[in-house]
Formats: C-alpha cells, sequence, structure tokens
C-alpha cells in the first residue's frame, strides 16, 4: 500500500507531521512525506515544480493521511493553499483519505469531520471513517489511536485495495 502524510502545519517538521507519521505506522511500514510549509512561496500560483511533485505523489497514493493543527477552528491556510493545487472532484479520484487535526482541547473535536473531511470528499478522494482529532498534548501517548483504529481500521484497509480497483 502506497501511503503518504501530508503535514498543512506553518512550522517544518511539527507535531502535526509526527502523528500522521504515528497513524502511518498503523497502516504501513514505509511511507512518504509532503511536508507542506516545506514547499514554500511555489504554493501561491501554479506551475512549481516542487509543488507539481508533491501533487502527484498525494494524488498517486493509495492511503493519505491530511494533517493539520487547528487554527481559528479550521485547518491551516497553508494546507488550502496545496489542496487547492488539485483539481475539484479528480484530483484525489481512487485515493482513500484520512483527515487528521491536532488541537489544544475538546472544543474543536468536530473540526476533521466537518471542515476537512467535505474538501477531501470535493476533490474526489474517498474518505470512508470518522476524521481523527486528537490532543496536541496527548497524541502521542501509548494507546492515543487504540479507540479510533478498533472502529475504524478494516475500513480504511477494505477501502484502500478497493481504491485502485
Amino acid at each position: 500500500m502506497n501511503v503518504t502524510v501530508v503535514a498543512g502545519n506553518p512550522k517544518p517538521g511539527s507535531r502535526t507531521l509526527e502523528a500522521g507519521r504515528i497513524l502511518a505506522r498503523e497502516f504501513s511500514t514505509e511511507w512518504q512525506e509532503v511536508d507542506v510549509v516545506t514547499l514554500g512561496a511555489g504554493l501561491l500560483g501554479w506551475g512549481d515544480e516542487a509543488v507539481a511533485a508533491a501533487v502527484t505523489t498525494v494524488a498517486e497514493s493509495d492511503l493519505i493521511i491530511v494533517a493539520s493543527p487547528t487554527f481559528k477552528a479550521t485547518y491551516t491556510g497553508i494546507l488550502k493553499l496545496f489542496l487547492d493545487q488539485f483539481e475539484t472532484g479528480t484530483g484525489l479520484a481512487g485515493v482513500t483519505a484520512i483527515p487528521l487535526m491536532l488541537g489544544a482541547g475538546p472544543a474543536h473535536f468536530m473540526a476533521p469531520e466537518l471542515l476537512l473531511k467535505p474538501l477531501l470528499v470535493e476533490l474526489g478522494a474517498v474518505v470512508p471513517v470518522q476524521g481523527l482529532y486528537l490532543s496536541d498534548k496527548t497524541y502521542a501517548d501509548e494507546g492515543a489511536l487504540d479507540a479510533w483504529l478498533g472502529r475504524w481500521r478494516a475500513a480504511v484497509t477494505a477501502t484502500t485495495g478497493l481504491a485502485r480497483a
């Protein structure tokens, strides 16, 4: 399975990226990463080679984990700039996606489901499971993913296997 972690945090090498890695390990021993902030000013237009390569990497993945910190009750602007590079309806066709967001407390626990998931679906991704919201203080703790994985791992695996068929 070809897995890619997309981290939309304005800080390179962030906790958001690490949370994506932790989740990726649950589905594969190897994955690719797109730390969106490292794409720099190329995100502000179209035609940048590094951005185009990152878009291709994501679009050719079987499973993507799209991770963002919660900023102003939603995903980050830098993540939106990257996702704007994909064609509406077809840019992520055949790709299974997991929306993942980190936050400081429970007030925004529905943000991945209400805000990030619809955007991924609009781009053509298959999002078969509930988005994942984790505390930015406890995301790496032993068992932090257990309940979510217990409920959704089989659905992600099944959908990912069918996505490219």
